[in-house]
């Protein structure tokens, strides 16, 4: 049983801003690019889901249009990682000492002190991995790449992470599909 992953095509935010429940535009050529890129690895005739947020629902719309076997409904239980206050901020402005807190209490630490925590973030992406395994079937979600790794996490067992060092920090392009097996 697979679970294709795929993450929204580039956005339009500036490099190094900080954008995670933020609905960030992409420019709607990327995502036709990305759409067309990814369309002949997915299966016929799975369900997919989509984050709500644009970025991912624009490229599900895109995925339909190519390929009208797979129509996406939208779950608000993939989508990125709430990070309060960081959001549209550059990383470079977050006060180190406050980021350095959230690290070092990564699992109960609230992202932006109002976002948050990667034990909700991990919960809420947990639920939506273990419908996908009871149902026994293939699915693809189109998603951000704060699921991605949380997804990996799941999948090797791991519920909850208590620094921010054993957070996967493996680089996952935009428009990339990553396929997990159950």
């Amino acid at each position: 049983m697979k679970l294709l992953l795929v993450r929204h095509a580039q956005t339009t935010a500036a490099e190094g801003q900080c954008y995670g429940r933020t609905d960030v535009p992409v420019l709607p050529e990327l995502t036709l690019a990305a759409a067309e890129r990814v369309v002949p690895v997915l299966p016929h005739g799975v369900e997919m889901a989509c984050s709500p947020l644009a970025r991912c629902a624009d490229l599900a719309q895109a995925i339909s249009a190519l390929r009208p076997d797979l129509r996406a409904r939208p779950d608000p239980r993939i989508a990125e990682m709430d990070l309060g206050a960081w959001e549209e901020r550059p990383w470079s402005s977050i006060d180190r000492a406050e980021f350095e807190a959230w690290t070092r209490d990564f699992a109960d630490t609230r992202a932006g002190g109002s976002g948050e925590s990667t034990r909700q973030f991990m919960q809420r992406v947990g639920e939506a991995f273990d419908e996908w395994r009871a149902g026994g079937r293939d699915a693809i979600w189109v998603t951000h790449a704060g699921v991605i790794r949380a997804v990996w996490l799941l999948r090797d067992g791991v519920r909850s992470v208590e620094r921010g060092d054993q957070w996967p920090a493996q680089p996952i392009a935009f428009g990339e599909c990553v396929t997990i097996e159950a």
